[in-house]
């Protein structure tokens, strides 16, 4: 009931902001939810259009720093366009763009880590060092170790994950030159960094191979060398 003054009771107000709070409480988990499914989508999407790219920069033979004729797999400022990448921890072995770039030039606009940062999520190309280590993107300049030439031309690695965990996504998803893509719940990956050191986590742990090796069997339905249950998802 209206009080004389025209305007609302307490009781009328307290019974409003009831229905307002308890309508907040279903949608806004349904928001965040949505998000979170939406961002994962997203994630995954990226990661299969990387991996038509990758195959498309090893065809074309664009980067063939040994010159024996075979393509190297490339990193996401080579792809999208960039010149003068350093493919090594000196200043002797340069990259060479894709032109045209299979990659649009939003692709190169990567973090102090070398990451990129697409809709919730941080993305993260890897390519073989010395016996398969991981040898992570740099933002600009010359990666932090040698690559092999000979494992550029077949391994090439990126994950992507969560830049805050459960507000932006939940899942961390893998995906090599093999094209199948396998996901992982795991809080602590979140934000920036977290597999500068563990570039082999998605890697199946059976074999002995460290942690830091991107070779090997991708861990589909098993544990990986993160200690972490990784799964397959389900083609398109």
């Amino acid at each position: 009931m209206r009080s004389k003054s025209g305007g609302f009771t307490l009781i009328e107000l307290m019974i409003v902001m009831s229905i307002i709070a308890a309508l907040a409480a279903i949608a806004i988990p349904n928001l965040l939810s949505a998000r979170l499914s939406a961002n994962e989508t997203s994630a995954i999407a990226t990661l299969r259009a990387l991996s038509s790219s990758e195959a498309q920069f090893q065809a074309s033979a664009k980067c063939d720093v040994d010159l024996n004729g075979t393509g190297e797999f490339g990193l996401l400022r080579e792809m999208s366009g960039a010149s003068g990448v350093r493919r090594t921890a000196t200043a002797d072995a340069v990259g060479t763009a894709m032109n045209p770039p299979v990659l649009s030039g939003t692709f190169r606009t990567l973090n102090a880590q070398g990451e990129l940062s697409r809709s919730g999520y941080w993305f993260h190309v890897m390519l073989p060092g010395p016996s398969g280590a991981g040898v992570a993107e740099t933002s600009a300049g010359a990666l932090s170790a040698a690559l092999d030439t000979t494992l550029c031309e077949s391994t090439w690695c990126c994950y992507a994950w969560p830049s805050n965990y459960a507000r932006s996504g939940a899942r961390t998803f893998f995906i090599n030159q093999s094209g199948g893509i396998v996901t992982a719940d795991v809080p602590a990956y979140s934000g920036s960094g977290s597999f500068v050191t563990t570039p082999g986590a998605a890697f199946a742990a059976a074999g002995g191979s460290p942690v830091t090796s991107i070779l090997g069997q991708v861990a589909v339905g098993t544990m990986g060398r993160d200690g972490n249950s990784w799964k397959a998802i389900n083609p398109r």
